[in-house]
């Protein structure tokens, strides 16, 4: 059996907020993460990520582990973590160089080959002597790119899965349009819900809930145990546990994350364990009209988007009130409070108000982590705090 290895290049690495906290494997994009969409199309399981050095102890429940890049053996395929193949993609185990769009997305050395070396991984090129093997698929170049082609793909994902049969809307409910609409085993919806599946399909996974008074638009996957609390939601693609109210739209929040209240998201892309305190709003549009910039003060790049919101890093948390201008980027672990809104970039662990934040302390980090992870029944095991230690000490060093 070969073995199947995800891995970040050295653009991969500058993925920022995520690519401090977790493999770019395991962001999401459309209906599953990268690892998982790779895993559906090699009918195999991933067996762990080769990524940066600090994610060593990276321990997320379910995610493979992370593996040393020096420690490879074969029969082996190694895959490019921002390469998307298509779920119709023909997968084999023969030896090949792995081409997607003409761009180099992996290699499969054969049985008794040397595996690719430490050095291989950030800039990864063909290996001498293999044959060619083109997949079809896209890359994802930026961050950004979760953001911008996100819900075109949940709705490529929700209309090709397979077996999967309709569910007419409950007692009580309404439905818009003729896309397909899906409730997993245990959701419950309160009468009162409209199903807008005009723009596309919608699944509620295993668990879910939502209360009366809530629209949601097509595409849309809700992940299992997640509570929908009210408003207009769309284009939305939410990881297990999420908690999501008020007008939210073109967003994706990895697992857990929590905007119980009402105020504007858009255009967004959320890492686990977010906190979005009452009546945080975003911004996702310039008066201008213009094209969005992204980055930190002196090394800002264009997106090429005119929508853009921000993206928060895995276990970010706002106070009541905040405000997120266009295009903000948040990092890991922060924590924002007070009138003034804080700044367009902000650096892992920030914490205060506006533009004079302080380090949030490692300590009171890691405590407040697993008080939260407790909180929703999963354990703040050591594994857990000793990743998020690494983290914290990576930021710091930075």
């Amino acid at each position: 059996m070969t073995t199947l290895v995800m891995f970040d290049d050295e653009r991969a690495g500058g993925w920022a907020p995520f690519a401090l906290t977790r493999p770019c494997g395991e962001l999401v994009f459309g209906r599953w993460t990268l690892r998982e969409r790779l895993e559906r199309v090699a009918r195999t399981r991933v067996a762990g990520h080769v990524t940066r050095p600090w994610l060593h102890r990276y321990a997320e429940p379910g995610a493979p582990r992370c593996l040393d890049a020096g420690g490879l053996s074969t029969p082996c395929t190694v895959w490019n973590a921002r390469a998307v193949p298509s779920l119709e993609a023909a997968w084999n185990d023969a030896p090949a160089n792995l081409w997607v769009a003409d761009r180099l997305a992996g290699v499969r050395p054969g049985a008794g080959a040397e595996p690719p070396q430490a050095d291989w991984f950030a800039t990864p090129r063909p290996r001498p002597g293999l044959p060619d093997h083109e997949v079809p698929g896209a890359w994802l170049r930026d961050p950004w790119d979760l953001v911008a082609a996100g819900p075109d793909r949940l709705a490529a994902d929700l209309t090709a899965i397979p077996g999967a049969e309709a569910s007419a809307p409950p007692d009580g409910c309404w439905r818009l349009g003729d896309a397909p609409i899906h409730l997993g085993e245990g959701a419950r919806v309160e009468p009162g819900v409209l199903f807008d599946a005009r723009e596309g399909p919608i699944e509620l996974g295993p668990g879910v809930q939502v209360r009366s008074g809530t629209r949601l638009g097509g595409p849309l996957y809700a992940g299992a145990g997640s509570q929908l609390l009210g408003g207009h939601i769309s284009r939305f693609a939410g990881g297990p546990g999420s908690r999501v109210r008020g007008e939210v739209d073109h967003v994706t929040t990895l697992g857990y994350s929590n905007k119980a209240h009402d105020g504007f998201l858009g255009h967004a892309y959320l890492g686990c364990w977010v906190n979005l305190g009452a009546g945080t709003v975003t911004s996702d549009l310039k008066h201008t009209y213009g094209s969005i910039r992204v980055g930190p003060p002196g090394a800002r790049r264009d997106t090429g988007l005119q929508k853009f919101g921000c993206l928060l890093g895995d276990h970010v948390k706002t106070g009541v009130g905040t405000r997120l201008e266009t295009g903000a980027v948040v990092g890991a672990g922060s924590s924002l409070f007070g009138a003034e809104p804080p700044p367009r970039w902000v650096e892992p662990f920030s914490w205060g108000g506006g533009r004079n934040t302080e380090p949030h302390r490692r300590g009171d980090f890691i405590s407040t982590a697993a008080r939260v992870v407790e909180r929703r029944g999963l354990e703040g095991t050591p594994d857990f705090r000793n990743w998020l230690g690494d983290v914290w000490d990576e930021a710091c060093r930075s």
